[in-house]
């Protein structure tokens, strides 16, 4: 499973800037991360008169744009997808999944807090609390760290959520398309393939390799 891990705190605390600082740091180190943002109002992408914004004005239930670099779609709900969903649906090859609000979820958090925001620290360790990130002093029973210690939170996250976590990198194709596969998956398949090829003749240990299985005749 998808280790997940909550930024949550008060509005105007700074989550966001802090997410754009933690990101990239994580991102260095070789993990892939995945965001989302929890909004409890609603959001709107489209722009109005845009084309997308006209399909799904004339009534398509799901409607994507697509480009030589990223692809985007909107899709009609009848209620909020839970993080164990949205995991399965879209994060198909991130080490970590960071997200921005979900404060009442039962997954990990980190909370930021500013006392000019909020005059309490708005988790506890039974809200699954596991550190909190500010400058002020508080009186909580998980680590602290300040705006300026993002490696030392780094640290953290990594020992406590990615290490190990440096899977090998496996893609299945159908007809060019990329299924997506959950870690079951995915060890399975590196456990079955290396175990039945390196009884083989002429096995040499190998950084990769390249599998192409043709089920039906030209």
């Amino acid at each position: 499973m998808l280790p997940i891990l909550c930024m949550v705190g008060a509005s105007d605390s700074g989550k966001t800037t802090h997410l754009e600082k933690l990101i990239p740091e994580l991102s260095r180190r070789g993990y892939r991360i995945g965001t989302v943002k929890h909004d409890v109002h609603g959001f709107e992408m489209d722009r109005e008169g845009k084309d997308t914004w006209r399909h799904r004005k004339a009534g398509a239930a799901v409607v994507a744009i697509s480009s030589p670099s990223q692809v985007a779609a909107i899709r009609q709900v009848d209620g909020e997808m839970g993080l164990d969903e949205l995991v399965g649906r879209f994060f198909w090859s991130e080490d970590l999944l960071l997200t921005e609000g979900f404060k009442r979820s039962h997954f990990p958090k980190i909370e930021v807090f500013r006392k000019a925001m909020e005059a309490a620290p708005i988790c506890r360790p039974e809200d699954n609390l596991i550190a909190m990130v500010t400058d002020d002093p508080v009186q909580v029973d998980v680590p602290v760290f300040g705006f300026g210690q993002v490696e030392a939170l780094a640290d953290f996250i990594e020992e406590r959520f990615l290490k190990g976590r440096r899977m090998h990198q496996v893609s299945v194709l159908l007809d060019g398309k990329k299924l997506p596969m959950n870690d079951f998956v995915r060890d399975f398949l590196v456990g079955g393939i290396h175990g039945m090829l390196s009884s083989l003749r002429g096995w040499q240990d190998p950084d990769k390799i390249d599998i192409q299985i043709r089920l039906k005749e030209e």
